[in-house]
């Protein structure tokens, strides 16, 4: 075995880990700034997720297809030009945009993330498996695999330090500015290596102890595929699950993506601590913890007791794929790059599944209940030469978890007139007749969460119901502001079209709305809309951007209701933001912000952006009524019109927003949710 100087690994590991740093702080940078142009929408950060691992498997395949070179300075100089290629991309090339991109969402992320970090992110993922082959034929040897561990600490250090550091304190534009540096370091450390490595005068040539082992079966190529498949399904699913029906927050993203490398540094690093007999208990009892879960379909549980559970589950979940796919690594240094090729593989086709086909081939969200039955199925071939003990165990479990997506499936439809999914979440308009006053109840939720609900006895159906009632304070900005006059109203967010029900004649209400399934089940299951004297309008696609592109609107009372569900769209909450509104307001205009949220304590910050655009705001909180359907409400509204406040039907409820120290206006280059994210709501 050649020796290797202590400097030398250093260089290796140092290489390693900066490569997996810029790839996990990359994410989150480059979706934050493709946010705007889909409605802060959290299958945005799905649909990242899954770039970033078809990526990395293209990544991979490059380090695999590298390594077979024939000539080792073939491959460097290949290497060398690509290296400074991407470098010039990152310093001169454009910055994501999606303001103009045409076509499906999906489409439109992976054009903009290929165009401007493609090339970078591909050669940051090629850094592990190809500088570890590098170092095992320099030392002709077996693998390093604890630099993998090192590649995945790297990894955590960036989600820990993303949202905690680097969003606080840098805006975007210097971030950008930093991480392309950063990749031009990397690419020097990377190019010193290069050099080194093309000094073997034949990688083919490796240690005879090391490359004579017993080839891997085709079994075990199969399970490094469907292991890491299973723990990116795990991982897609529970992020989806945690933002959109748990806690409305992009961020969250974070914590699942978290726990999903730590079991990787888990089983590569200590591979000691993985009991396969402990970790398959588990399961077990994840399996039926997670039945009880999904059989509460319209019900949800405390914030802390939900994302313990489903991060709980999923580390269970992807220390037992991950420990089992260490298990079976290969011995030999020529399989090392196919290993990871397929590693790679499986983790890209199991994001893919459930972040792009999952929408397309259901009208529900099954994801979870997918996810853990692979799961099962995975535990059964796994742990089928240990007996019938464990076959019978996980035959009967993954019976079961077939049976409750069958169950799913058929409860969903028997509560609901109507079921729909795409690319913006999971659409569900169920009908009761409770309670009986109401004689029939719709209400549209997207996922868990309620956007909105309409009583159909007579002398209800035209009456706002749940936020929007007539003391809430939209109902009492939209009575207060004209004197009489024909309004013009504006809506950020459809929803059911509650707000509908206060258009008299004469009034013009224009609804902007992001996701096309939306306006169909307005206009078709409630009657808020085609019963308004009011005309009502309606615009597609973000509404900050078709605000701005719209002629000016003259808006007397403008409504942004976009913050109770799903991921929050930060760039709606912004400076720049307020300077649209401030052009589409008519003069002594109002603004109504509907900051109800379970988790965010948004009204601190709408009064920071008044401060900074010179306007006044007040605070309006509601109690529930749910005698009446009228649901607890907090509503700030915001006016250049001072004597708007003054009047007595409002001075008597309008209260003054508390201001949170250290906490300043947003604006599109700097913006973190973590100053006003609340773990214990409050009641």
């Amino acid at each position: 075995m050649r020796a290797t100087s202590g400097l030398i690994r250093r260089l290796y590991g140092t290489a390693i880990f900066l490569s997996a740093f810029l790839l996990f702080s990359v994410e989150p940078m480059v979706a934050k700034l493709l946010l705007p142009a889909l409605g802060g929408s959290s299958a945005v950060w799905l649909t990242c997720l899954s770039f970033f691992q078809v990526v990395l498997l293209v990544g991979y395949l490059y380090a695999h297809w590298l390594g077979r070179l024939p000539s080792a300075r073939l491959a460097v100089s290949l290497h060398l030009a690509l290296l400074a290629l991407a470098a010039g991309v990152l310093l001169f090339g454009p910055q994501p945009d999606l303001n103009h991109a045409a076509g499906h969402p999906l489409a439109a992320i992976f054009t903009a993330l290929t165009r401007t970090i493609g090339l970078p992110f591909l050669l940051l993922s090629s850094s592990t498996p190809l500088l570890q082959l590098w170092l095992a034929r320099e030392e002709r040897g077996a693998v390093t695999w604890r630099l993998f561990a090192l590649s995945n600490a790297g990894s955590m250090l960036a989600l820990a330090l993303y949202p905690s550091v680097i969003e606080l304190h840098l805006p975007l534009s210097l971030q950008r500015s930093v991480w392309a540096w950063g990749f031009v370091i990397y690419a020097v450390l990377a190019a010193a290596i290069a050099w080194r490595a093309a000094s073997v005068s034949d990688p083919t040539v490796v240690e005879p102890t090391a490359e004579t082992a017993q080839p891997c079966t085709l079994r075990a190529k199969l399970l490094w595929f469907l292991l890491p498949a299973g723990a990116a399904m795990q991982l897609s699913a529970v992020t989806g699950h945690l933002s959109q029906n748990i806690a409305a927050i992009p961020l969250l993203w974070i914590l699942p993506l978290a726990a999903y490398l730590l079991t990787f540094i888990v089983a590569f690093e200590t591979p000691r601590l993985y009991r396969r007999f402990i970790v398959v208990r588990l399961l077990v009892v994840m399996l039926a913890s997670l039945g009880y879960m999904l059989s509460k379909i319209d019900s949800s549980q405390p914030i802390l007791i939900s994302i313990s559970f489903f991060l709980l589950e999923l580390f269970c979940a992807c220390l037992f794929c991950h420990g089992e796919v260490y298990a079976l690594r290969p011995a030999r240094p020529s399989e090392t790059t196919l290993f990871y090729l397929l590693l790679a593989a499986g983790g890209a086709a199991g994001t893919l599944f459930i972040a792009v086909f999952c929408p397309l081939l259901f009208d529900a969200n099954y994801d979870v209940a997918l996810a853990f039955l692979v799961t099962a199925a995975l535990a059964l071939v796994v742990t089928w030469p240990s007996g019938w003990p464990q076959r019978a165990l996980w035959l009967t479990g993954t019976g079961l978890l077939l049976t409750m997506v069958i169950m799913l499936h058929v409860v969903y439809a028997r509560r609901a007139l109507l079921e729909e999914r795409n690319f913006y979440g999971s659409l569900r308009v169920k009908q009761t007749n409770w309670p009986p006053q109401a004689d029939t109840v719709r209400t549209l939720l997207h996922g868990n969460i309620e956007h909105g609900t309409q009583w159909f006895a007579e002398q209800s159906r035209r009456v706002p119901t749940t936020y929007y009632a007539m003391d809430s304070g939209i109902g009492l900005a939209l009575q207060q502001c004209c004197d009489g006059r024909p309004r013009r109203i504006g809506v950020v967010g459809l929803g059911t079209g509650t707000l509908a029900a206060y258009g008299r004649a004469g009034d013009q209400i224009r609804f902007y709305e992001i996701n096309p399934a939306v306006p169909p089940i307005a206009r078709n299951l409630f009657t808020y809309i085609r019963e308004s004297p009011a005309q009502v309008s309606f615009a597609e696609g973000d509404a900050r951007l078709t605000l701005a592109n719209d002629p000016p609107q003259h808006f007397d009372v403008l409504a942004i209701d976009a913050f109770s569900g799903d991921a929050i769209p930060v760039h709606l909450l912004t400076l720049e933001a307020m300077q649209i509104y401030s052009k589409q307001l008519a003069p002594n205009g109002i603004l109504a912000f509907h900051v109800s949220n379970q988790f965010l304590d948004l009204a601190p910050e709408v009064a920071e952006l008044a401060a900074a655009t010179g306007m006044q705001a007040r605070i309006f909180d509601t109690p529930s009524k749910d005698a009446v359907g009228e649901y607890r409400a907090t509503w700030v509204l915001l006016t250049n019109n001072a004597s708007f406040f003054a009047r007595p039907q409002i001075s008597a409820v309008a209260e003054t927003i508390s201001r949170k120290p250290n906490l300043r206006a947003w604006t599109d280059d700097r913006s973190s949710l973590l100053p006003i994210l609340q773990w214990l709501p409050d009641k």
